[in-house]
């Protein structure tokens, strides 16, 4: 086998765009009021735990071990209650950004694994620097050299 004909598959990440159309919007939208939605029936999950757990200690004998144990579960309720918020936060930011979002503007939508090969030769840096356009799901464009 001569040299000018060796190849190797190699494995690229390929980034991920898509172009913002009312469609686009709109599923993104609905994407995030679902966290959103998600995050709100988990905050009243943890405080209808936590509201069982501090009546399970009440009904105890009060006491130095039961007041550190109902401050010990107070504390964990909070931090998980303030995670919780946090999370909120950021969807609720998220949301205020696709909302604003131009149409027929560029985003990244993520990344994909493929594999290419190259052979003796290539410029592996532009093999590498591959990315795809959707549009409303459709691949529209493919950039770079496969």
């Amino acid at each position: 086998m001569d040299a000018s004909q060796s190849q190797l598959l190699l494995k690229r990440v390929i980034n991920v765009k898509a172009v913002v159309t009312p469609l686009w919007k709109e599923e993104a939208q609905n994407q995030l009021q679902k966290q959103i939605n998600g995050i709100d029936t988990r905050l009243q999950q943890l405080e209808m735990q936590g509201q069982r757990m501090v009546s399970e200690l009440q009904k105890q004998e009060a006491g130095d071990t039961i007041e550190k144990q109902m401050a010990t579960v107070q504390n964990k309720l909070s931090e998980d209650k303030n995670k919780l918020l946090q999370q909120k936060n950021q969807v609720l930011q998220q949301l205020q950004q696709v909302q604003t979002l131009e149409l027929n503007k560029e985003v990244s939508q993520g990344q994909i694994d493929s594999f290419f090969k190259v052979a003796t030769g290539d410029n592996l840096v532009k093999k590498m620097q591959v990315e795809v356009l959707l549009r409303d799901g459709v691949i529209e464009e493919i950039r770079g050299e496969l």
